[in-house]
């Protein structure tokens, strides 16, 4: 894949984390106006911002993991199988879920589904192991074979078993609760110094308002993407394992073979070229995805969500039997 292209999904990332990040800034600066001992830089400002930037730097990302199966079967289009479908493809699909779902120990079979992407992909979503998603996109059911979709699969519901929603969600939010705090700790900071002489005594004006929410702003910037690489890496570390899980349900030739097909489709020029979307939704710590990209060089490494095929496929052939 084109440099420019894995540019476009790390950009993508980025964007959304900045988003969620902007959001939660201005639900926190509405609650801050009913305590401007806080914003001001009051007796204990830094405790009660502390907490304010816990809470709503882990509710956030908890909210979103509650919403992601919804969110997941709406922005992508998701169409739930019924476990009683008389087509056989589907069926077999599910069979193949449910199958590798009670091998893990899974409390409950997770829900299937599938949706029309021409992309070869494959995510794991939902709240907690016995309320989650398996979907498959047609562009994977249609390009790879039996055998390599049961590797993929198995991957995902190793995900699901390692609980790897909620530690990427728990990572997110403590990552988000840093650049709340941090960001308002120096934007305040950095504008008490601003105002030079001035007695701390003088109510700040509208002036001094702007120009601390400026660089609060600016500060979130730089701490977001600092945290981005921190939750990227969090997230190659948890794919690695996901591999590993996929052997012990599917077996060592199938998750492979799975990568090694992913592989050859992503060397097409007609897959590489094709206008591909990714739904917002899918950068969320509730929302894992197979998300294959070429491998990143240089300072779009670290911000990749997925390690390099043919390290993972490596890893997967020196593993003992």
């Amino acid at each position: 894949m084109k440099f420019w292209q894995v540019g476009k999904r790390v950009l993508l990332f980025l964007a959304v984390n900045l988003l969620v990040m902007v959001t939660l800034s201005i639900v926190l600066s509405v609650v801050l106006y009913f305590f401007p001992q806080v914003a001001r830089g009051g007796k204990n400002w830094l405790g009660y911002l502390a907490v304010f930037s816990l809470v709503f730097g882990m509710g956030g990302a908890f909210i979103s993991l509650a919403l992601s199966r919804f969110m997941a079967k709406w922005m992508m289009g998701v169409q739930v199988i019924d476990p009683r479908t008389s087509d056989p493809e589907l069926a077999e699909l599910v069979r193949t879920v449910h199958g590798y779902a009670q091998r893990a120990g899974l409390p409950a079979p997770p829900e299937v589904g599938v949706y029309d992407s021409p992309e070869v992909n494959a995510f794991a979503t939902g709240p907690s192991k016995a309320r989650a998603l398996v979907a498959v996109s047609t562009g994977l059911l249609h390009r790879m074979k039996r055998p390599e979709v049961e590797g993929v699969i198995a991957h995902e519901i190793a995900h699901i078993a390692n609980g790897d929603m909620v530690t990427m969600t728990l990572v997110q939010g403590v990552v988000n609760a840093f650049v709340i705090f941090l960001s308002r700790v120096l934007g305040f900071l950095a504008a008490q110094a601003l105002r030079g002489n001035r007695s701390s005594d003088d109510r700040p004006g509208i002036g001094d308002y702007l120009i601390q929410s400026l660089l609060v702003m600016v500060f979130e910037i730089l701490f977001t993407l600092l945290g981005s690489i921190v939750v990227a890496w969090f997230s190659r570390k948890r794919e690695f394992r996901a591999d590993a899980g996929g052997v012990l349900l599917a077996g060592r030739d199938r998750m492979v073979g799975a990568l090694r097909a992913l592989q050859e489709l992503h060397k097409r020029p007609e897959y590489a070229n094709a206008n591909f979307t990714q739904a917002a939704g899918q950068n969320s710590a509730g929302f894992d995805t197979l998300k294959i990209d070429g491998k990143p060089g240089g300072f779009l490494a670290l911000f990749a969500s997925h390690p390099p095929l043919a390290e993972r496929i490596a890893r997967l052939e020196n593993l003992r039997a």
